[in-house]
């Protein structure tokens, strides 16, 4: 597998969209969150994502350089139409309107709809947290999740996101699927020629496989919890959508016609409850008690959400992000598409 840096991705990235006819800016901050992801190790929200958004330009799904309109807003809502462009820039719009009125209200919300795929989600909730916030974000997308007990797809992977302001020395925030897994996940073992664990997917008769195939051949998603405990990540997925695809006015999962993300962000300024610091030092006091407990058989230590990310980061900026060949050859093969061979696209950026 070829390997990168970030700054070799990002303008990899950057190059691509430009061909494509995206404006400067926006590719290059599109590529800079898809490269954030592959450096704290969520390859599937990571620069094989480019293969997606050129495709989604091309059908005239993506709209770069959309205009962001702003259709509702008070003192602590603010609700956008996103008019189809990038998710990236319209999530990045939507949470520093909600940090900006978190800080006037103590608690702000922001939605939007006609936005297509923003990537990963705690990337704009610790914008939150940076700001010494607690940030909230879920999103919605088309049917992916079959409902528990079910095996046709109903839900999507409605993932949900929390950061929290700490003195702990890394990011701490939790970003999940309410699914077993994330559809890109699937996506990245597909690329890798490599079969999924069981209890990830079913196929299209209700069947659990192990092929990553048969979830792209009409299969489905498993709620979280699998057979066990599936009702309850059924039931936070069902919440979700009822705040992203009825409140947020993006349509929900189960309808033909949903595309994109649904949009809903919370921002909480702790200031406005107690003092920051003692606030950070409460939270970095649990962590740390997290962190006290003896392992269990079979486990070196208990590792705190957001800390895998921390240290896989460390590891890629020292040594370079992995690009699996079948998603390079795509990269490849799309550049190529608009007149950068692979001469063109590497040139400056890798001599």
């Amino acid at each position: 597998m070829p390997i990168f840096n970030a700054n070799q991705l990002v303008k990899i990235g950057t190059k691509i969209f430009s061909a494509v006819g995206v404006p400067l800016e926006e590719a290059t901050l599109v590529s800079e969150f898809l490269v954030k992801a592959n450096l704290v190790g969520h390859d599937s929200h990571g620069i094989m994502r480019v293969i997606q958004y050129v495709r989604e330009i091309e059908e005239g799904i993506l709209k770069p350089g959309a205009k962001i309109e702003i259709v509702k807003e008070t003192n602590s809502v603010v609700v956008i139409n996103g008019n189809w462009g990038f998710g990236q820039v319209i999530a990045k719009k939507a949470m520093e309107k909600a940090i900006e009125k978190a800080r006037g209200s103590a608690v702000s919300v922001a939605c939007a709809f006609n936005c297509n795929h923003v990537g990963r989600l705690a990337d704009y909730t610790l914008m939150a947290s940076k700001n010494d916030m607690i940030g909230m974000a879920m999103v919605n997308a088309p049917r992916s999740v079959a409902p528990f007990g079910g095996k046709e797809r109903m839900l999507s992977t409605d993932p949900i996101s929390f950061a929290f302001p700490t003195n702990m020395g890394f990011p701490f925030f939790v970003d999940i699927a309410t699914s077993v897994v994330a559809e890109g996940k699937i996506r990245v073992m597909l690329h890798k020629g490599e079969k999924i664990p069981l209890g990830w997917i079913i196929d299209k008769d209700g069947n659990p496989s192990s092929n990553p195939e048969d979830y792209y051949n009409g299969g489905a998603i498993l709620p979280l919890g699998g057979d066990d405990a599936g009702h309850k990540g059924f039931g936070l997925g069902l919440a979700i959508e009822v705040l992203c695809g009825v409140l947020a006015g993006a349509g929900c999962a189960y309808m033909e016609t949903k595309r994109g993300n649904g949009v809903f962000f919370e921002v909480i300024d702790v200031n406005k409850f107690m003092p920051v610091e003692k606030f950070k030092n409460e939270v970095t006091d649990l962590l740390k008690a997290m962190k006290s407990s003896k392992p269990r058989p079979g486990f070196k230590e208990v590792i705190i959400p957001g800390e895998p990310e921390h240290l896989t980061q460390r590891i890629r900026l020292k040594e370079g992000i992995q690009v699996p060949e079948r998603t390079w050859e795509e990269i490849k093969r799309i550049a190529e598409k608009f007149g950068l061979d692979e001469k063109s696209l590497l040139g400056d950026i890798c001599a």
